[in-house]
């Protein structure tokens, strides 16, 4: 199923976001500020994701994407890259039994040639494994940038045309059926924590009406706590898609209406 572009068509608001789209920023300063290496908060910040997904699933929401790794990423010292792809594997092999058991899907988005054929391999059979849940998808991007989604979706577009033997019809929703979160509604809020207030090549072109949400939190501290903060901050919000306050206003009335 791909869903339609909020550019094209309004899309259902509620007070919980159906997605959610993170940044996890502020593993190394959390570490730092404590005086341990910055490997410690990486693993600290596997028990936020745990807590994060758990969270989610209670609150109701359908989709989670956590920007794990991003393509500039690799410039990082080579021990901290090395370190990360190690915790990717114990994430995978720990983790997945645990997110089959209470229904949560698993899907990982990003140009996934550049890992080690193990890693590959464990994110292949941990989408397999899980394929058949409906509690929530959770989407890990990894080895993933906006920028590159983008053009691997034009590259594919452009072969379909050549095999076709014409450009034919391209628009926003053939456009969006070769993105690598197709599958997905595009995010209604995005959270960043660390304190950095930039999107810092992610979902770009998923993001063009999601709410932005930044906090000085850094991710090893994010809770259940903050993400109610980041969703009460969401639900108080209008959302307009380009029309007026006053077209909202019956919209408004009926929400009002509705049981807590």
């Amino acid at each position: 199923m791909t869903y339609t572009s909020s550019t094209v068509r309004v899309p259902d608001v509620a007070a919980v976001p159906r997605h959610i789209a993170i940044i996890m920023d502020g593993n190394g300063r959390w570490a730092t500020q404590r005086r341990l290496p910055r490997v410690a908060g990486h693993t600290r910040g596997v028990d936020a994701v745990r807590a994060c997904v758990e969270a989610c699933a209670r609150a109701g929401v359908e989709y989670l994407t956590l920007f794990a790794f991003s393509s500039e990423n690799w410039r990082r010292p080579v021990e901290e890259v090395s370190f990360l792809m190690r915790l990717f594997v114990t994430a995978l092999e720990r983790e997945v039994g645990k997110l089959h058991a209470n229904g949560i899907r698993l899907r990982v988005i990003g140009d996934l040639s550049q890992f080690d054929s193990r890693i590959q391999d464990l994110i292949r059979r941990a989408e397999t494994k899980t394929a058949g849940n409906k509690r929530l998808t959770l989407t890990i991007a990894a080895n993933y940038g906006g920028r590159w989604d983008i053009l691997q979706a034009a590259r594919k577009v452009a072969e379909q045309a050549a095999r076709e033997g014409s450009a034919g019809v391209i628009d926003e929703q053939a456009f969006a059926e070769h993105l690598a979160m197709a599958y997905a509604p595009e995010p209604d809020l995005f959270i960043r924590t660390g304190g950095e207030t930039r999107i810092s090549n992610f979902l770009l072109w998923q993001l063009a009406y999601t709410e932005l949400y930044f906090t000085d939190a850094f991710w090893p501290d994010f809770n259940a706590d903050t993400l109610a903060d980041a969703i009460a901050s969401f639900g108080r919000r209008e959302r307009r898609f380009g029309r007026t306050s006053a077209q909202l206003e019956p919209q408004s009335q009926d929400a009002d209406s509705l049981p807590c």
